[in-house]
Order: C-alpha cells, then structure tokens, then sequence
C-alpha cells in the first residue's frame, strides 16, 4: 500500500490504524520527530515463565543471576504475562519472591495462565494489586501496561472492555511527543503474530496520535517481529523450565533494551541453549 507523502498530519490521522500500519507511518512518532530526546537507559522484558513447581523456580534463580549481572545495569524489567502454570497462589507468590531477587523493579502485566478459572484471578490480584491497568514513566518515556485477556481462553480472545475505558480516561492525559511504549500478554498487531485478539485493531487505533515506539507482547512462544515505521510489535520465546516453544526453538531467554535519542533498540539474551525440560508440558 502506498500513501502520499505529502498528506499532512491531520490527514494522516483520518486513516485507520490498518492503513496507517500497513504503509509503515505513524501519526504521532512522526509529529514527535526533532522535538528532543529523553535520557538513556536499559530495561529488560521477559515473558511466559509458566511458574509450576520448586523446579522452575531453581531454574529462574539462576535466569536472574544472568539478568543482574548485566553491565549496562538494567533500570527494570518488564514481565509480559503467565507468570504462573495455574494461577494460584502459592504459584503466584513464588514469582513474586523471585521477581524480588531482581537487582531492579519489576513490572508486570496478567496473562490467562494467572487465571485460576475463566473469572476467578482473584491470587493475581491480591499478591500484584493495581497490577492491570497502568502506567508509570521513566527517565521521560512512557510505559503502559494493559490487561488484554480474556480469562483462560487462548484463543480468538477480546480484549476487555475495561482496559479501553481505561485506555479513553488515560491517553488523553499522557504527553504525545514522549516515546511510550505499552508490554501487553496477547500480541499486538493489525495483521501477523499469532494468537492476537480480535480487536487488536481497535487497541491498536488508540494509539494513533502519540509517539508509540514499541509493544512488547508474549503468548505465542516465539521470536517475532513487525516493523511498522520506527514502531516495533515483538513477541518472543518463552522464559520457562516447563514450557516449550512454539515455533519450535530450543533457545530461552529475555530482552535486553536500550531506550535512547527517543528509540528502542532490543538484544536477545539467550540464557541456555538447550534447556532441558523435566516432564514439559505441551500447548494445550
């Protein structure tokens, strides 16, 4: 698809999300261009951990040994959903204590795995309270962190209704020209990545007229990456001892980021290059 470079921007924003995507512009990242840029730091984004047993979490231990010896010094790390195998509690609260041995904060968003049954996540909310909507910044980016499940259901999900009323009362008040970037469980995109819900389109249409430089997503246990503009839509593999890859690959592992000059630039970490999998689970 071809769009004429000399529409202006409020023309621009007339196209729908699809439209805009599919020729590779973005409203607001364009609008953003040359108005300065924020400070430079590293974070970490991980998905999929699949907590189950004492197992895993010996497993994790020594993932986050590698995370905290990172000598850019990672600031935090974001956590993209399914922290648990079942969603219960004593699973949930084993990551909580794992996620403390961080050298760094950590961030995390819900996924259907932290769901005990379709409509009961009430473990997640307890041990990670105000943890499904939100947002926070740091060093002048914008960081968002959205609940796009749809209880246990895996597939052909809607994002629920409550994280657009959260997304029509808070976008409005968050600065367009800074680089913001939004870590959700499901994968975010208007065509490609597996497992995206049905109404990715219209998450996606929110963002429109700000400065969107990345969503980081897991579910779909793989490496993947669309590259709309400057703007980036990434899954990756998984970070669990039980689970296995989607698309296949032997590697774990994580993000490693660098947020500068108002981009984000991302290095995968491998942390075993054939782990060895104690009774794994298949995809159901």
């Amino acid at each position: 698809m071809r769009i004429d470079s000399k529409l202006t921007r409020r023309q621009l924003l007339r196209l729908s999300a699809g439209s805009l995507l599919a020729a590779g512009v973005w409203p607001g990242a364009l609008a953003a261009e040359g108005k300065g840029h924020p400070a430079d730091f590293h974070f970490l984004v991980m998905n999929d951990i699949h907590y189950l047993d004492k197992d895993c979490g010996h497993w994790l231990e020594g993932v986050i040994r590698r995370m905290n010896r990172h000598k850019e010094k990672p600031e935090f790390c974001l956590v993209a959903g399914d922290l648990a195998e079942h969603g219960r509690k004593e699973q949930l609260a084993a990551m909580r204590d794992l996620l403390k041995t961080l050298a760094m904060p950590a961030h995390v968003v819900i996924g259907n795995h932290d769901y005990v049954t379709q409509t009961d996540r009430k473990a997640f909310e307890e041990i990670y309270p105000d943890r499904l909507n939100y947002k926070f910044e740091h060093a002048g980016w914008q960081f968002l962190a959205l609940d796009t499940t749809e209880g246990l259901k895996a597939r052909d999900t809607t994002i629920p209704a409550a994280t657009f009323g959260w997304l029509d009362e808070k976008l409005p008040k968050l600065d367009r020209q800074k680089p913001t970037v939004v870590v959700t469980h499901f994968p975010m995109a208007v065509f490609g990545l597996q497992g995206k819900p049905r109404n990715a389109a219209k998450f996606i249409e929110r963002f429109k007229k700000h400065n969107l430089q990345a969503m980081f997503s897991g579910h779909w246990h793989g490496l993947t990456e669309i590259a709309l503009g400057q703007t980036m839509f990434t899954t990756n593999v998984c970070c669990s001892y039980r689970r296995r890859n989607h698309d296949g690959k032997k590697q774990k592992g994580y993000f490693l980021c660098h947020a500068r000059d108002g981009k984000v630039e991302r290095k995968f970490i491998q942390v075993n290059a054939f782990v060895k999998l104690k009774g794994p689970i298949p995809y159901p």
